[in-house]
């Protein structure tokens, strides 16, 4: 007999099992880390442990065990290969249970080959603090940008603040300084892998407001994600040079960063 209470899902026009927690993956209320992996290792692993369990304790009121977090990536990666690109979504915890983890595993994203161009919009993310779910409206302006031939939007607030990329952070270099807005943004691990680096080889860095209108002040900039570390070569018609000399030591130093082992 059938349960009329039970819900009905249909996908494509054919009906799918009607799982519970597919309700709470589709609610948008939750989040998530994005890493790639390589021979079972990646950068920041620390970084993204704690990004998870910070951000369950804030949005859940629970921790999430960081050694239970790479339990699940390695059981995940078993049967693949130990190259890939690896997403960890964080959902509401079940009655009595602790919070649910699911596990992606994509073959691996190549560091972008080319220096990204990029695109202002008057947009900034609600609780920019966390890689949360329902990133609508930061889709939307990525795919419009890149429907007119750019890479990448960048997120700028009414007063012209610039906060971050869709799916980047942003840094920009002058005087042999690395220079990343002060808004409200995301704390992208490679960001934070960039800035343990930089400290290691004694390069300066600060956090400090940037506007729109102080683009043409600065001598490069530079795009992150857990894609990597890429060159910008232009935003909005602001042109930058892609081989910067601190850009490139921006990107060495990431590229000589430590991999930590799952």
């Amino acid at each position: 007999m059938t349960d009329s209470t039970a819900p009905r899902i249909e996908i494509n026009g054919r009906a799918t099992e009607a799982d519970p927690l597919l309700f709470d993956m589709l609610s948008g209320q939750g989040h998530f880390t994005a890493m790639q992996v390589r021979t079972g290792r990646v950068r920041g692993l620390d970084l993204h442990l704690h990004r998870l369990d910070v951000a369950t304790r804030e949005l859940f009121g629970v921790g999430l065990n960081g050694e239970l977090v790479r339990d699940r990536i390695r059981h995940a990666l078993r049967e693949r290969s130990q190259d890939a690109a690896v997403r960890v979504y964080v959902y509401h915890p079940e009655p009595g249970d602790g919070p649910v983890t699911v596990v992606t595993v994509r073959p691996p994203v190549p560091e972008p080959g080319t220096a990204q161009r990029l695109r202002s919009v008057a947009y900034q993310r609600p609780a920019a603090h966390l890689k949360h779910l329902g990133g609508f409206g930061q889709r939307y302006h990525l795919s419009r940008v890149q429907q007119e031939g750019f890479d990448e939007a960048l997120l700028v607030a009414p007063d012209g603040a610039v906060a971050e990329g869709a799916i980047t952070n942003i840094g920009f270099v002058k005087d042999g300084k690395v220079i990343w807005p002060d808004a409200p943004a995301l704390l992208g691990t490679t960001m934070l892998v960039l800035r343990r680096e930089l400290d290691r080889a004694g390069v300066p860095w600060t956090q400090r407001p940037v506007h729109t209108g102080d683009m043409a002040s600065f001598e490069g900039a530079f795009v992150s994600n857990s894609q990597g570390v890429a060159a910008v070569s232009a935003i909005d018609d602001m042109r930058y040079p892609a081989d910067t000399e601190l850009v490139r030591t921006v990107r060495s130093l990431y590229h000589a960063a430590p991999w930590d082992e799952i």
